[in-house]
């Protein structure tokens, strides 16, 4: 199946625009890891991702028919600008489609490679929609972002690349997923050159596209997919692709939003420059490869796929890496209401740093307190933080997976509402534009009553809203018949046992038991 593509490899005339990257040794993670571990470059391509490979070989490939009607894309970040910079460069017209949730910063960086941009819809998807039917009105060229074999082959130049920088075969290479042109391309010529190298896919927890479409043997459409990574937030895997990979990739690795903000401080402290989240991807997944395969002494190489990071995401990403780490672990922890609680409760800790102690006072019995220990041993201490405070009569509950107690509660612990009655609670993904709270309220007019409301962005295109409301015990089903309607992403978080020790309405006790019980 490679031979194909390999020619289209071989025969890509892409250099006089892309740049050979270098292949760099991680000083740092390799000491640590006590492997090899090298880094392929993309991120010092001129529109700081290899996106550009892919975009410049299948436009550069055009007739001059199709060039002189100009191309089309739908992107909202690395793509529009590689086909905004490769149109520029072959003075050729582009004209991008970009979701209205884009940040400016994209949109101004495709208008200075010249291309013309068309704001459409809340999502790739939608965009991707218009952007063809612009396509055949105005008799212009669409290219894919993956799925389309002059873009994979553009791509698999990078293969190409580190087999040369390299001398001889390393043990694994890890690619980070969305679409798959990146690992379609690399797996075709690596598996061809040298069979037995293992070519590994990367994917976030929360979008495991390929993962899922490997599992069932087919290709799947997920139903929602994780914004944080949102230069892999792809639903469905190529057709292409799928076929490509399905032959040729030998796993795919999942990781926590978590693991990955780690991962982008192990790339700053290696190479002082700051990767993406999806560039941060494939270190993420080298790592937790070598933990679960005890691997040592082996040449390791991750695929550094971009560095289009908005700065105001960078708070994110410094707060939830300490715990990818897992050099901090989050707790709820009663303890008693009355003075030297707290003196007690950091003996009973030993000589560990508290990094985060949010209380409120609640009764006169006990306190819930929200707490961060700074732990020197990683995992293993984690568990005997949680052995050791158990022991001495605390009743604990581990919060550091909690994902609504890491953006949302450890901000609002402000002590419960007992006036608050029948309430629910629900974790959203709003469209960062104009108007969408205002259509999220207009749609619940006044039938439930909002109690609780906590909203953050990171400088994504959606931001994450927390909300409590009170329904009626007959209204919960109408209530979830408008949040289908609505069309937000959504789940209830009625249950969590954050919410239940430091913010649930009405009477918490019941809630609390649970919480400490599970």
């Amino acid at each position: 199946m490679p031979q194909s593509y390999i020619e289209r490899i071989l025969r890509a005339q892409i250099y006089d625009i892309v740049r050979e990257t270098p292949l760099d040794q991680a000083v740092g993670l390799s000491e640590r890891l006590n492997n090899v571990v090298l880094l392929k470059r993309e991120d010092l391509q001129p529109v700081f991702s290899f996106k550009l490979r892919g975009a410049y070989n299948r436009i550069r490939g055009l007739s001059e028919r199709e060039k002189a009607g100009g191309v089309i894309a739908a992107s909202a970040g690395n793509h529009a600008q590689g086909v905004a910079l490769s149109a520029k460069h072959l003075g050729i017209k582009a004209l991008i489609v970009m979701p209205k949730t884009t940040p400016l910063i994209k949109i101004q960086a495709v208008k200075a490679h010249g291309a013309k941009t068309v704001l459409w819809g809340d999502s790739y998807d939608e965009a991707c929609e218009h952007a063809l039917q612009l396509a055949a009105q105005k008799g212009m060229t669409f290219v894919h972002p993956f799925d389309d074999p002059e873009v994979i082959a553009g791509q698999g130049t990078i293969a190409m690349e580190l087999l040369r920088q390299h001398a001889g075969p390393p043990h694994a290479i890890f690619v980070p997923v969305g679409g798959g042109g990146l690992i379609s391309g690399i797996a075709a010529y690596v598996k061809y050159v040298y069979p037995q190298v293992k070519v590994i896919g990367v994917e976030p927890e929360d979008a495991p596209t390929l993962y899922t479409a490997l599992q069932k043997k087919r290709r799947v459409t997920l139903q929602q997919v994780g914004i944080f990574a949102d230069g892999v937030a792809v639903k469905q895997i190529g057709k292409e692709t799928f076929r490509l990979a399905r032959a040729l990739v030998d796993e795919v690795l999942l990781v926590s939003t978590d693991e990955i903000c780690a991962a982008i401080k192990d790339l700053f402290d290696d190479t002082r420059t700051v990767a993406e989240p999806a560039g941060a991807l494939a270190v993420a997944g080298l790592k937790k490869y070598v933990a679960r395969e005890n691997l040592e002494e082996q040449s390791l190489i991750a695929i550094e796929s971009g560095a289009n990071i908005n700065f105001d995401r960078l708070r994110h990403v410094a707060e939830r890496a300490e715990l990818g780490e897992q050099w901090e672990v989050l707790l709820a922890v009663e303890i008693p209401e009355q003075p030297g609680s707290f003196l007690r409760f950091c003996r009973a800790i030993g000589k560990r740093s508290v990094t985060e102690f949010n209380y409120r006072y609640a009764n006169s019995a006990q306190a819930h307190v929200f707490v961060g220990i700074e732990l020197a041993g990683g995992g293993a201490e984690r568990e005997q933080v949680l052995q050791q405070l158990t022991e001495k009569g605390y009743r604990v509950v581990d919060l550091t997976d909690n994902e609504t107690a890491k953006l949302h509660i450890r901000y609002m612990v402000g002590g419960h509402s007992p006036g608050v009655n029948s309430e629910s609670l629900f974790r959203f993904e709003f469209p960062e534009r104009p108007g969408a709270l205002l259509n999220f309220l207009t749609g619940m007019g006044q039938r439930w009553n909002i109690s609780l409301f906590h909203y953050r962005n990171h400088g994504a295109a959606y931001g994450r809203v927390l909300m409590g409301v009170q329904i009626a015990h007959g209204d919960k089903r109408d209530f979830q018949a408008f949040l289908k309607e609505l069309g937000y992403p959504w789940a209830e978080e009625t249950d969590n046992p954050a919410y239940r020790l430091f913010a649930c309405g009405g009477e918490c006790s019941d809630a609390v038991e649970k919480a400490y019980h599970g």
